[in-house]
């Protein structure tokens, strides 16, 4: 029984941070301010005759609630923050440091888990009663009092507010997600009812002139042979048709890749502003632009360090340029395998890549298209401004 309650709990917040071993981390290097607790060593003229063995026995008890508060079923965390604060009313009296030092940690676990009206409701009685205890039982000052008390509420506040926006992130994650789900369940659909379209009514036909030159092969084999030979045609049309549709299968949308790479960046809190209203782009041109576009936003979602990035689709004279650009830290010198896949499918549309990433100033890629007269016919639809510009020190303007 004891070793299960010491075993991380399905739902408890160790078990949350299993995929962040940094956050595991960080909830280990904040014991570092338990050194507040032997405080008194350092700062108090003179040390309560009780204060070695208050200390030494409230210290371990605190070690245990703080790994249990991590380790057990995250709902069952106010309970142990009350635990902790009792633990600072009984010592503040012999230890002040210390009483004040566990009162802190009390509100931190109180931020683990709830809403934040009830998570500030039990820090405001954490707080209340600490300084009732500080106020009525042992006179500290008030000005003290204020201060610990502050400190306490905005470590509180702090894991308040991280808690809502890592659950913001998720949810914009799994919005992501259900985003592709449903466009991939579109396309689906899409697929069915074009291969019956398309193989329906052509692969009837092919059945029955093969069962009418089946039929004649014994009294006319010439008219037999004809049957043969158009559904031998009827067949080959059909398979240019199913070749024409499964490249329109496989080409990915301009417009929704960049809907998607918005819902990746703004998880990842980046402020993305594309262009909404694109020109009408031939195939070949738009399945390679959305794989170089997602290409340059998986970096900018894992390298960049931006907060800010836009793309942007221009159509000049015979030109097409493509343009994405953040104002993360830049500085990259070399290319890697992402820069490089995206030269090769820039070279195979024909086109050039000008790649800028200066230190501090971000990073921009710029992608050319040459367009042929009927490219140029196709794109009819001329795009607008971005509401966001870059700015020549790589923040938004």
């Amino acid at each position: 029984m004891a070793r299960s309650w010491f075993q991380p709990a399905p739902d408890s917040l160790w078990n949350r941070f299993h995929e962040k071993p940094r956050l595991r981390l960080a909830s280990l290097f904040n014991l570092v301010w338990t050194v507040y607790v032997f405080g008194d060593l350092v700062f108090a003229e003179k040390l309560n005759p009780h204060w070695w063995l208050a200390t030494l026995t409230t210290f371990p008890a605190f070690l245990a609630l703080y790994a249990i508060s991590y380790i057990r079923p995250i709902r069952q965390a106010p309970w142990f923050a009350a635990a902790v604060a009792l633990l600072a009313y009984s010592i503040m009296g012999i230890n002040a440091s210390g009483g004040g030092c566990y009162m802190i940690y009390a509100c931190a676990i109180m931020g683990f888990e709830g809403s934040p009206k009830r998570c500030y409701t039990g820090m405001a009685a954490v707080i209340g009663g600490f300084v009732l205890a500080g106020t009525f039982i042992y006179a500290w000052p008030p000005s003290i009092l204020a201060t610990i008390s502050f400190i306490a509420l905005s470590v509180g506040s702090i894991n308040v507010i991280y808690r809502f926006n890592a659950q913001r992130d998720a949810e914009l994650k799994l919005s992501h997600d259900e985003v592709r789900r449903l466009a991939a369940m579109a396309e689906r659909e899409r697929i069915g009812r074009d291969l019956h379209d398309l193989l329906g009514h052509t692969l009837s036909l092919i059945t029955l002139k093969l069962e009418l030159s089946r039929r004649l092969i014994d009294r006319d084999t010439d008219a037999a042979r004809r049957e043969m030979e158009e559904a031998e045609a009827v067949a080959r049309h059909a398979l240019a048709e199913v070749r024409s549709a499964v490249t329109g299968i496989r080409a990915t949308g301009l417009a929704g890749e960049l809907a998607s790479a918005r819902l990746l960046l703004n998880a990842s809190m980046v402020q993305f502003d594309y262009v909404s209203n694109l020109p009408e782009l031939p195939e070949r041109l738009e399945a390679g632009l959305a794989l170089i576009l997602r290409e340059a936003v998986t970096n900018i979602h894992r390298h960049a360090r931006a907060s800010s990035a836009e793309a942007r689709v221009e159509i000049k004279g015979n030109e097409l340029t493509l343009c994405i650009a953040d104002n993360g830290t830049g500085g990259v010198n070399s290319e890697g395998n992402g820069i490089c896949g995206m030269r090769e499918r820039v070279r195979a549309l024909g086109g050039t890549l000008a790649f800028e990433s200066q230190r501090g100033k971000g990073t921009r890629v710029r992608i050319a298209v040459p367009l042929t007269a009927a490219d140029r016919r196709l794109a009819t639809t001329t795009p607008q401004d971005f509401p966001m510009r870059m700015t020549d020190n790589g923040s938004p303007a």
